[in-house]
């Protein structure tokens, strides 16, 4: 049994880990969204929250620390310059995990792991965005179907009458007319 056994080993030995996932927070960091298996995006999130946190103290010793966990140097200095004022009034909770279902070639779920509140467009932005489109979208096509439905009965209403009353009234004043 894993009792008190923390953190997932994903096949790997523990430097090809270790050196997985300083890839995947620098990563993260430098782009503020990546797509990556969910088990990943799961065991990713607490040490990126880790770094942004020493990024928040902002002391010399936290970017020691923090250098040892990512290691570009310009994604440590985005973790005290930038990330650390945007999520300064924020007590935890930087990053968010969407799932995106599974990959084509070997079935293992999927998902986004992003930074909360990043900049440029914001999540609840985009869930709006997609459902303005889908909605834009199926109208057109209700209503193209719906103008297309009228003619289609107006061509089957000049092709054959409705009723046998009707084709003896169409005829009787085609005769009466020759008379």
């Amino acid at each position: 049994m894993r009792h008190l056994k923390a953190g997932r080993k994903f096949g790997r030995t523990s430097a090809h880990r270790k050196a997985l996932f300083r890839n995947l927070v620098g990563a993260l960091i430098q782009r503020e969204r990546i797509s990556t298996t969910l088990a990943k995006a799961k065991e990713l999130r607490g040490k990126v929250e880790k770094t942004i946190t020493l990024g928040k103290r902002g002391t010399l010793h936290a970017r020691r620390q923090a250098f040892r966990l990512v290691p570009a140097k310009d994604a440590v200095q985005k973790v005290f310059g930038p990330l650390a004022e945007r999520y300064a009034n924020r007590p935890g909770g930087y990053t968010r995990i969407i799932r995106i279902g599974h990959r084509k070639g070997d079935d293992a779920p999927m998902a986004f792991i992003e930074l909360v509140d990043r900049e440029g467009d914001d999540s609840s932005k985009v869930k709006a965005e997609t459902k303005k489109e889908t909605k834009a979208t199926a109208k057109p096509k209700v209503a193209e179907k719906k103008k297309a439905e009228p003619k289609a009965k107006d061509v089957a209403d000049k092709k054959k009458p409705a009723s046998k009353k009707e084709k003896a009234e169409e005829d009787k004043p085609e005769e009466k007319e020759e008379k």
